[in-house]
C-alpha cells in the first residue's frame, strides 16, 4: 500500500473513531449516567490531551532528549508553566511563553 492510502486510511480511522466516541455521550443522552468519580477524571482529559501533543516538541530536539541548559524550548516552556500559575490566564501564558521563545531563541 502507499503511504497516501495509509495516511488517508488513518485518519479516517481517527475521524470515525472520535465521533464514535462523542456520538455515545451524545445519543446516550440522560439514559447515560455517569458516576461523580469519572465526571471528575473528565476535567483531567484536556491537560493531558495537550501536555502529549506539546512534550515531544519542548523535550525532544533532533531525535533525542534534550533537557540541557541549551534548550531554549524547555526554558519557555518554564516560563509559560509560571506565568500560568501566576496570572491563571491563558492569553499571558501563551505572550509570555512565545516572547520567551523568541527572545531565547536569539541569544
Amino acid at each position: 500500500m502507499s503511504n497516501n492510502l495509509i495516511l488517508g486510511l488513518s485518519m479516517l480511522a481517527g475521524g470515525l473513531l472520535t465521533f464514535a466516541t462523542r456520538a455515545v455521550f451524545l445519543l446516550g443522552g440522560e439514559r447515560l449516567s455517569l458516576g461523580p468519580r469519572f465526571r471528575a477524571l473528565l476535567a483531567y482529559v484536556p491537560p493531558a490531551v495537550l501536555a502529549a501533543l506539546i512534550a515531544p516538541d519542548v523535550f525532544v530536539r533532533d531525535g533525542a532528549l534534550a533537557l540541557g541548559l541549551d534548550n531554549p524550548r524547555l526554558w519557555a516552556a518554564l516560563v509559560a508553566v509560571g506565568v500560568a500559575l501566576w496570572t491563571r490566564s491563558v492569553l499571558a501564558t501563551i505572550g509570555l511563553g512565545l516572547l520567551a521563545l523568541w527572545c531565547l531563541q536569539l541569544i
